[in-house]
């Protein structure tokens, strides 16, 4: 059983599928993610923890920023991962860039670190807020938190007008909001930060769109990761019509009303820990 800090069943599993999609996914957020945490604060010589480092997309984009004089420590909980994440890593050349297998809520109290950050983790955990309050007790005094979660709204409402996307993201909503995952965490990241004691954050929310091939696929994809869920909650999949065509589909609709591909919003959120 999960503890109240861990991630409950991750709904979006870890084949190697999945793991292709979210590289995929990374290409897109990854701009997203380095205007934020740069605008943080996080740079060249610091020491930043990526707290569930997945297969080391933020992770790499974090060593960039902090330079060969700085260090990052990537966190999950997969072994698998993190072993792909290492290759994925070497391969690319980085040399100050290291994984450790943990828990969210259970890495080592001595640890101390002038960053930290995340992108899509908090939203899928019980209890976001206990596992802030455990970061920010690893940040030193003055240390930046910088997190990224999703954000349904825009989503939803690019997708309103196209009755087969738009019945594809219905489905994906109510995949994720089954799991038990977090769907506002625009105001669950203003909440969680100011209950463990950071100044209320400064905030964005940015939302990926165009003709970029990646972007067009990006509804499908995720529905594609997320059919078992649907079958095991009994959502109502035969609504899309047969799924063996489901993505020419997708492609046919959005051309036809003359519509740009889009993902879920980038809620950001950073704040640095007083320095008492």
């Amino acid at each position: 059983m999960p503890t109240e800090t861990s991630a409950t069943s991750y709904v979006l599993g870890s084949t190697d599928t999945e793991h292709k999609r979210l590289i995929r996914q990374a290409a897109i957020f990854n701009p997203i993610s380095e205007r934020l945490f740069h605008e943080a604060g996080v740079g060249p010589g610091q020491r930043v923890l990526d707290v569930g480092s997945g297969l080391g997309d933020v992770s790499m984009l974090i060593a960039r920023l902090v330079g060969p004089s700085g260090q990052v420590v990537g966190v999950d909980n997969d072994a698998t991962t993190i072993a792909k994440a290492k290759e994925r890593v070497a391969k690319a050349g980085f040399q100050n860039i290291g994984f450790t297998q943990s828990d969210v809520g259970e890495i080592p109290r001595g640890e101390s670190f002038d960053s930290i950050v995340r992108r899509l983790i908090l939203e899928f955990l019980p209890d976001p807020g206990a596992v802030v309050k455990s970061l920010v007790g690893l940040l030193r005094p003055g240390g930046i938190l910088a997190i990224q979660d999703g954000c349904w709204g825009p989503l939803l409402v690019l997708s309103a007008d196209l009755p087969i996307r738009s019945k594809c993201v219905t489905l994906i909503y109510q995949a994720f909001q089954s799991s038990g995952a977090n769907m506002d965490m625009e105001r669950v990241l203003f909440r969680t930060f100011q209950g463990a004691g950071l100044p209320a954050p400064t905030m964005k929310i940015e939302v990926p769109a165009g003709g970029d091939p990646d972007l067009i696929r990006w509804t499908y994809d995720l529905f594609h990761s997320l059919m078992p869920r649907m079958r095991q909650n009994n959502l109502p999949i035969d609504e899309v019509g047969d799924i063996r065509t489901l993505q020419q589909r997708l492609d046919a609709e959005l051309a036809a009303a003359g519509m740009f591909g889009t993902t879920i919003g980038l809620v950001g959120a950073w704040s640095r820990k007083p320095n008492r």
